[in-house]
């Protein structure tokens, strides 16, 4: 019995939680954008 498995899942675990950061970075940061455009309407933040 090889340690393969459990390196993998640990490999896929830390991808899938690194992605998961990162799409909720992204989606805060368009939301930080939209809330900026209302305030600052010279659209330079689109």
């Amino acid at each position: 019995m090889t340690n393969l498995p459990y390196i993998v899942a640990s490999y896929a675990v830390t991808l899938v939680i690194a992605g998961g950061f990162s799409l909720g970075a992204w989606i805060r940061l368009k939301h930080a954008r939209r809330q900026l455009a209302a305030v600052d309407p010279r659209g330079r933040w689109q």
